[in-house]
């Protein structure tokens, strides 16, 4: 595979699609075996987690025999996503903690990358950056050269990011979602890009939602030249210049090969990318126009999880990803469609002025199988 720059603070180059060890087998063994494939095949940049069960441990297993040399190693933590211990905070001496228990859990001397893990608001930010917080922290052990370079992870509001990218001059490098089903983070990685901070992207295809074959996808699939619908997501979040890598949760040896065959493609030409834009933005309109999740339909007299038996809906008619859909439906904890009495006081509140009470007529036929 072509390397790329890795944004311009970095200084490194990375493949276009590289290790996301979140979803390794449970086999660690196999889970070892898996990882090599992936390096001995190009992917150089690996993204762990002290948070992803086992996997720290079994990366120390497969990066032996020559092959931390191979690889850019980046983890990552925060105490607002995961504790280790009920007194852990954002301080910077208890990230040290966590950075030194990682490096043995990983069998390493040091760290490519470390991570703050799920930025997710201003006050988090604020916390991190604050004197004594877990930046500090971070540079420090950056300074003992236990850790190269910095970055975080991130759910937050695009305008935060915008902000953020423009004050942190310590970051080299951000995680953001982006896919087909989920482009709102956009804006956000341009400007972390104009400013010359890696881009990284995970769940391209969708968290494995885009390994259906919906009939709306393959289509445009076939339109522009993918060979399937996973081809059509990765060669899309690769086709975009803000773009620098993308992460790929293994699972199988499948999951390495056919990401690399899709990076090997070319990106999709400004006429294709306009296409799919098209059909995307056609479906965002949609959406506009369907179930906001604004819950002013609620509470249901029957408990009905409404916006999320619309969610539900809006997936199988509007992307045709009717088995997914299905899935969603049947894990809705709350009571589901087929529990409306058609009692009609939802469809007053509704800012959309939908035919909720048709909709739900609707799922309880789509998912009865549910």
């Amino acid at each position: 595979m072509n390397l790329r720059s890795f944004g311009q603070r970095s200084g490194f180059e990375v493949p276009p699609v590289n290790i996301g060890a979140m979803r390794l087998p449970r086999d660690a063994n196999e889970a070892v075996a898996l990882i090599r494939h992936a390096i001995d095949s190009g992917m150089r940049y690996i993204d762990t987690s002290r948070g992803y069960g086992e996997s720290e441990w079994i990366l120390g297993r497969a990066l032996r025999d020559g092959y931390r040399r191979k690889v850019i190693l980046s983890s990552k933590w925060a105490s607002w996503i995961t504790r280790i211990r009920s007194t852990d905070d954002t301080s910077a001496d208890c990230v040290r903690r966590r950075i030194d228990e990682q490096l043995k859990r990983l069998d390493v001397d040091y760290l490519d990358f470390y991570q703050i893990w799920n930025i997710d608001s201003r006050e988090h930010y604020e916390q991190v950056i604050a004197p004594g917080g877990m930046l500090e922290g971070i540079l420090k052990a950056r300074d003992e050269g236990l850790v190269g370079h910095v970055g975080f992870t991130t759910h937050d509001s695009v305008e935060n990011l915008v902000s953020y990218v423009q004050e942190a001059d310590w970051c080299e490098i951000i995680l953001f979602t982006y896919n087909l089903l989920n482009r709102q983070y956009a804006p956000a990685i341009a400007a972390a890009h104009r400013q010359g901070i890696g881009t990284v992207i995970m769940n391209p295809v969708g968290g494995g939602r885009l390994a259906e074959a919906s009939p709306v996808l393959l289509k445009l699939a076939e339109q522009v030249g993918a060979v399937s619908v996973p081809d059509l997501a990765i060669r899309y979040v690769l086709s975009d210049p803000n773009i620098d890598t993308i992460i790929s949760g293994l699972s199988r040896r499948s999951d390495v090969d056919d990401s690399i065959a899709s990076a090997r493609r070319s990106v999709f030409t400004p006429e294709q990318m306009k296409d799919i834009e098209a059909l995307l933005d056609g479906i965002a309109s949609a959406s506009a126009s369907f179930c906001t999740g604004c819950k002013y339909c609620l509470p249901c007299p029957k408990g009905i999880a409404i916006p999320a038996v619309m969610a539900s809906v809006f997936d199988y008619r509007h992307w045709g990803l009717q088995k997914d859909a299905a899935q969603r439906y049947a894990g809705i904890k709350e009571a589901r469609a087929d529990a409306c009495v058609q009692c009609g006081e939802c469809e007053p509140k509704c800012t959309q002025h939908l035919k909720i009470m048709e909709e739900m007529r609707f799922a309880t036929e789509a998912f009865k199988k549910g």
